[in-house]
């Protein structure tokens, strides 16, 4: 019996039809995602952050951490040794016992190399000696010119895209500083485990409680997504704390004075204020300053504008070693 010529060509229509519909769902879909603005942090990982001439030894340093390493990182969650190993070797660096540091951060596979800013500035850079990618627990870079007299945080370098920058910038402008930056995404881990802003069982943190201990004041960066807080571009809070009010009105008085639209946590009701933050609430309960900084997505794009608003946050750090 000879084949139906009905079938022979109902089935490719059938088929046509389908992959039209395929198509056509893939490109609506692809119009509509990028219309979702993320509520808290951005989207994927955009690369090194922009710059404006020739980027500066440490902040191409750390640009290039964040898009090469801290994105392509997996996490696994030290234990409490690991922790305590790492958080000490940090404190006797800091504390000057420079030999004692790095056999203590010997015991965890981390190392310690001197590396110069673009104008000579020197920095310890303490770091794991392996691959990077397979722990995510982060570097920390102290100024070796200048007493440690603040700490600047940076607990989501990819998901909160170019805050690396912040932090790097206010490092190079107020001398003293101790950068600590987490070494993942902070979906990278099981659960929230690579979330270091909101847990305690993590290297970011148990570091943080060496800092505090010590009585040195923290600031904390972050990024939000345009559409989280409308006609805000940056959130300044002294998260649980309140002692580091004088600061804070000290940095949203120059943002504003240059322009930005500043929501002050202390004055109004803000999103994003940082009242649950492990390390502001671990500085609050010590009485140790700490400020809590959200830059939107739209300022930490522009080259100029990061610039604009990391020398409001460095003139507020350096009252903290009382040059105002």
């Amino acid at each position: 019996m000879s084949p139906d010529p009905t079938k022979k060509i109902t089935a490719p229509t059938n088929l046509s039809r389908t992959a039209v519909l395929l198509a056509l769902l893939v490109a609506a879909v692809a119009v509509v995602v990028p219309a979702l603005d993320r509520s808290r942090t951005d989207g994927p990982n955009p690369g090194p952050a922009p710059t404006d001439g020739p980027a500066a030894g440490l902040e191409r340093r750390l640009s290039m951490y964040a898009s090469e390493v801290v994105a392509d990182s997996r996490f696994r969650a030290p234990d409490r040794a690991e922790r305590e190993a790492l958080a000490e070797g940090v404190a006797l660096y800091v504390d000057g016992e420079r030999e004692k540091a790095a056999s203590r951060l010997a015991d965890v596979d981390f190392g310690v190399r001197v590396v110069r800013d673009g104008p000579g500035r020197r920095y310890a850079e303490i770091a794991d000696r392996g691959d990077e990618t397979r722990r995510g627990w982060g570097r920390v870079y102290i100024d070796l010119d200048t007493a440690p007299r603040y700490s600047v945080q940076v607990p989501h370098p990819v998901a909160d895209a170019y805050s690396d920058r912040l932090g790097t910038g206010v490092l190079r402008a107020a001398p003293g500083g101790i950068l600590v930056v987490a070494g993942a995404h902070r979906r990278a881990g099981e659960g929230d485990a690579a979330d270091v802003a909101h847990r305690r069982d993590t290297v970011f943190h148990a570091i943080t409680v060496e800092l505090v201990a010590r009585r040195i004041p923290g600031i904390q960066v972050h990024g939000f997504a345009d559409s989280s807080v409308p006609g805000r571009d940056v959130v300044v809070s002294t998260g649980a704390g309140t002692v580091a009010r004088p600061q804070g009105r000290t940095m949203a008085d120059a943002l504003e004075d240059d322009g930005f639209r500043v929501c002050r946590a202390w004055v109004d009701k803000c999103p994003l204020e940082g009242r649950n933050n492990k390390q502001g609430r671990l500085a609050a309960a010590e009485d140790v300053p700490f400020l809590h900084v959200e830059v939107s997505r739209a300022v930490r794009g522009d080259a100029a504008r990061t610039a604009r608003a990391v020398a409001a946050m460095a003139k507020a750090v350096r009252e903290w070693d009382g040059r105002g």
